[in-house]
């Protein structure tokens, strides 16, 4: 595909998978507070059949809120129900995952340190991951482990580790992420299609029919609701965690993720009790500690130390190795069949314009080491030493490029 069309096409799904799953998680989120807030309505309005009601001010007016025990004495002639936002969200994801990760594989995806596979092959792995744990759960959830939510949970939990550990030895880091996000987007927008909508339209014909509704509906309805309410964060820190190498560019990335995971779902437990009036501030400080913990856990090893044995390394020597091993990518005029223009508008043609990005340079070439992407330019450890170097003596460059430096920052 022509770079420039691929990068719009990513622009524009990227943009629209941000909106809806605004849309969604922004619908979830109002819905969870909105039932914990819920008050005893008054009698009157108990006798008609409301379970709850709640009074709230937005935008210049006064909203009240009403939850029926059951439903309403005659159902309204609009009713609103709320799917799209998941379907959606699934759609423009999925689509994403094919126009960035399949048909660009070999710069997203394979990555020939980790596994020597072709282009097919690592599209026929992931197809078959995501729909196949989505069918995994399925199954699941028919069985009787759906009876007992915390084992399941720590089931799904030992799976979900499982499968980061097996990803992340096919594909490239960022690839076993996403695929892992992939899996939980899946299996969400499944739940909304699978278990939440009939369990809806099965209550709405109950009602119009003036039958009892069957209660299995709502439990399984629950159990799906439940899981999409836990694992919304955790797909939320997948989403942007390409942008973050210190995550997944490590030996031991599927636990760091699993760990994220873990983390995140216990901060949304704080939220979630907090809606109920139980403050438990101890589950969020927990969960700090943990990041905090984390943190210092996966911290790059520093280059200084092989550094500080290499002799003076000059500007121009650094721009020599940047001119190798970067600039197909980070230039004007790039060169790569990837990108069209330089990504996230680092460029690096001159000594100026490294010392202006040598902080990024440090973060991303020497301490995480994820650029160069893939490393399809095959930058060597010594080359990252002398970047190091060159760095942590100050990024001098020489006399006849700093008056262009000063032009940059003004």
């Amino acid at each position: 595909m022509d770079p420039y069309i691929a990068e719009w096409l990513n622009l524009i799904l990227r943009f629209l998978h941000l909106v809806t799953g605004v849309a969604w998680i922004g619908a979830s989120f109002y819905f969870v507070w909105l039932d914990n807030h819920l008050e005893t309505p008054p009698q009157w309005k108990a006798d008609k059949g409301i379970k709850g009601d709640l009074w709230a001010i937005h935008g210049g007016g006064f909203y009240e809120v009403a939850k029926y025990q059951l439903a309403p004495e005659k159902m309204p002639t609009t009713l609103h129900w709320f799917k799209w936002e998941a379907y959606s969200t699934w759609l423009t994801g999925f689509a994403l995952l094919i126009v960035m990760y399949y048909v660009g594989a070999e710069s997203y995806l394979i990555d020939p340190r980790v596994a020597d596979i072709s282009q097919m092959q690592a599209i026929i792995i992931g197809l078959s991951v995501i729909f196949g744990s989505w069918l995994a759960y399925e199954l699941m959830c028919m069985t009787r482990l759906a009876n007992h939510s915390v084992l399941f949970a720590l089931v799904l939990l030992l799976m979900g580790a499982g499968l980061a550990y097996g990803l992340s030895q096919v594909f490239s880091a960022r690839g076993a992420f996403i695929h892992v996000g992939a899996v939980i987007g899946t299996i969400m927008a499944g739940n909304v299609f699978r278990g939440i909508m009939p369990a809806q339209r099965a209550l709405v014909a109950a009602v119009e029919s003036g039958e009892a509704p069957d209660p299995k509906y709502a439990q399984k309805a629950k159990l799906r609701s439940t899981f999409n309410t836990y694992t919304t964060l955790p797909v939320l820190f997948i989403m942007i965690s390409n942008h973050y190498p210190i995550t997944y560019n490590q030996p031991y990335n599927w636990a760091v993720l699993v760990a994220i995971i873990i983390i995140t779902g216990a901060a949304r437990q704080y939220f979630i009790l907090r809606h109920f009036g139980k403050q438990k501030p101890m589950i969020l400080i927990a969960a700090g500690l943990a990041t905090i913990a984390l943190a210092i856990v996966i911290a790059p090893k520093s280059a200084d130390s092989s550094a500080d044995k290499l002799a003076a390394v000059n500007a121009s020597t650094a721009m020599s190795i940047v001119q190798q091993r970067c600039t197909t990518c980070h230039s004007a005029t790039p060169t790569d069949d990837v990108f069209s223009s330089a990504p996230a508008g680092v460029m690096l043609d001159t000594q100026a314009q490294l010392k202006q990005w040598a902080p990024r340079i440090k973060a991303r070439v020497i301490d995480s080491q994820d650029m160069p992407l893939l490393n399809k330019t095959n930058i060597t450890d010594k080359e990252r030493a002398q970047l190091a170097h060159w760095i942590k003596a100050g990024a001098i460059i020489d006399d006849s490029n700093k008056g262009e430096s000063d032009k940059q920052k003004y």
